[in-house]
């Protein structure tokens, strides 16, 4: 049944007001913010058809009513108005994008940590990879005899390090010599070949080298078979707390669980889709089923996509999260694409 435009206008008054307040909605509340062009008899009227249809739950019976996920996604479906980015909120965005160019993990991370602290809600991001990681680039640098360091570039600009002891001695003019067999011979490969390639120089350097070069080549390949994996960050979990949806503990401490324990089955944005909005039950993890998650995507570039998400109650105000979330993701891409970071709304319009 299609609604008519005066009950979509009571349901758009009563999600607004709920989203402000986080109290039941009333008659009389409604009659006022439609400045008295519908009694409050006829008001009652079209919400307890709202009620019947699916729209809306009344708490209580003599309280007001709050919206359902089905009323929830038509408002973000037909009634939630665009917002725009006002310019004090499109310089805060650029503010927290000055971020050190040099490990996408610390880039994400602070991200994330800005787009909480911005949003109030708790977040996620993620970087994956639209094909297999490889390495880019090896250094090596010697701490004594029998340790060294190794810092290997990913070809998606991250950046992993790592101690490795040493099984024999090692002559530190030696390490050189590696470092450049391993830029010569093992970048831009996949870990299968890097494999190959290390069993056929077996007989072509010294067994003191080929050891060391085997240490340095596994530790690579465990780097870059996990760095196939996803990795998520979440920040912000405590902002649940602050909500009066989450006042019961064992209620927010479930949560929070789930964002620090089964992080890897939050939702993802669809594939060519900017961004994705799932309402209270539309959540699959049960634990999600009385929040809704937005979710947005950017390009970071080198076959490399990211996420970034927000976790809030069914009463998040959808308009200005998404607004913010977009403004985000379009400054990320930017950042990664470019260098630079998104113009001012004044400019745009020059």
């Amino acid at each position: 049944m299609d609604l008519t435009d005066r009950k979509k206008q009571i349901l758009k008054v009563v999600v607004e007001d709920y989203i402000n307040t986080a109290e039941p909605v009333g008659s009389k509340a409604i009659a006022s913010e439609m400045e008295g062009a519908v009694s409050s008899a006829t008001i009652r009227n079209e919400l307890a058809d709202l009620v019947e249809l699916g729209y809306l739950e009344q708490p209580h019976t003599s309280a007001g009513r709050i919206p359902s996920p089905k009323g929830y996604r038509l408002y973000v479906n037909e009634l939630m108005e665009r917002q725009r980015l006002s310019l004090a909120e499109t310089e805060k965005i650029n503010q927290s994008l000055h971020l050190k160019m040099e490990e996408l993990d610390r880039v994400i991370s602070q991200a994330g940590r800005a787009v909480s602290s911005f949003i109030n809600y708790p977040t996620y991001v993620a970087a994956a990879g639209k094909k297999s990681a490889v390495a880019r680039r090896f250094e090596l640098l010697a701490v004594d005899e029998k340790s060294c360091i190794v810092v290997l570039m990913l070809g998606d600009k991250r950046v992993k390090s790592q101690l490795l002891r040493l099984q024999l001695k090692v002559d530190p003019e030696q390490i050189p010599t590696l470092a450049g067999i391993l830029n010569d011979r093992f970048t831009g490969i996949s870990t299968d070949e890097m494999n190959t390639r290390l069993m056929d120089l077996s007989e072509s350097v010294s067994p003191q080298l080929f050891l060391l070069l085997s240490q340095t080549v596994a530790y690579a390949v465990d780097v870059l078979e996990e760095a196939g994996q996803k990795e998520i960050y979440t920040a912000g979990a405590g902002q649940l707390l602050k909500l009066p949806e989450f006042r019961d503990v064992d209620k927010a401490h479930e949560l929070i669980s789930f964002l620090s324990d089964d992080k890897e089955h939050l939702p993802m944005p669809d594939e060519g889709s900017p961004m994705k909005i799932l309402i209270g039950p539309e959540n699959i993890s049960q634990a999600l089923q009385d929040t809704s998650v937005v979710v947005a995507s950017y390009d970071i570039g080198d076959d490399m996509r990211g996420l970034i998400g927000v976790v809030g109650p069914t009463r998040m105000d959808y308009a200005t999260v998404a607004a913010r979330l977009s403004g985000f993701a379009d400054g990320l891409t930017r950042l990664f694409g470019k260098k630079n970071l998104p113009p001012k709304e004044d400019q745009k319009e020059t």
